[in-house]
């Protein structure tokens, strides 16, 4: 069922990168999706949660994560926008991010969402049984910091599955001695958050909205995965997709 509702959440993200351009509001962007998953009968996991006010994350530019859609909030040529989505479906629960290009953007910041992209990839490859959970993090954070960027400290992925965050948390970064043994049957919720800047981030005062503290760049990649005894299977993509990925990456 975790599978299941990944591909809602993936088949939502997909229907939304449609409608990303400059003059749309991010608070159109949360109508679509509350419309989407109504018509899946799936609910949005985020709605609710400790609060959180809406169905989405639209996180534009500098802010890093828990962006609260607005209509007033318009999205204009060069900007990049995150998108963090969580499904409840039928009692199971996925959790997927990716960050878009608004129209034409800089070779910058094109390279940093590809970065931040592949590192995620790179961290899903080591979630292998019986690697540590710092595994993850030390593929990431080397990536990420040999392209001359950095991992946020101050947030990490989660476990998921029955419930929106479980344990174990995944820091993206660290060294593969660190943390819990993988095995399989968990469900993980692997997401780098990346700054072209410093790591260092703050909190605005609505207690959501996550901002680079030199107000560069940011970008957020995440994918629910299943640790399976033969390598982790990405609930978030369509079936047979995320073989093709790690393909790519063991490429020289």
């Amino acid at each position: 069922m975790v599978m299941d509702s990944g591909s809602i959440a993936y088949e939502t993200h997909m229907h939304l990168k449609n409608m990303i351009e400059p003059g749309v509001t991010t608070g159109m962007l949360e109508k679509e999706t509350l419309s989407f998953l109504s018509k899946r009968n799936a609910v949005p996991s985020f709605m609710g949660f400790h609060g959180f006010p809406s169905a989405i994350c639209t996180s534009v530019n500098d802010v890093v994560v828990h962006g609260i859609p607005s209509e007033r909030e318009q999205l204009r040529e060069g900007d990049i926008i995150s998108i963090d989505i969580g499904v409840n479906y039928k009692g199971y629960f996925s959790d997927t991010a990716w960050t878009w290009p608004v129209a034409e953007i800089t070779e910058k910041a094109m390279h940093l969402i590809s970065v931040t992209q592949k590192s995620l990839f790179l961290g899903i490859q080591a979630a292998q049984t019986d690697n540590r959970i710092g595994a993850i993090g030390e593929a990431v954070q080397k990536y990420v910091e040999e392209n001359g960027y950095s991992v946020v400290r101050a947030l990490v992925g989660h476990g998921v599955g029955k419930s929106v965050h479980e344990e174990p948390q995944i820091p993206n970064y660290g060294s593969r001695k660190d943390g819990v043994k993988i095995r399989p049957g968990m469900i993980l919720a692997i997401e780098p958050m990346v700054n072209e800047g410093t790591h260092e981030v703050f909190t605005e005062s609505d207690n959501w909205k996550v901002r680079t503290k030199d107000g560069k760049l940011s970008a957020h990649f995440e994918h629910t995965v299943a640790v399976t005894a033969k390598g982790p299977v990405i609930a978030t993509l369509p079936k047979g997709a995320e073989v093709n990925v790690l393909k790519l990456l063991n490429r020289k």
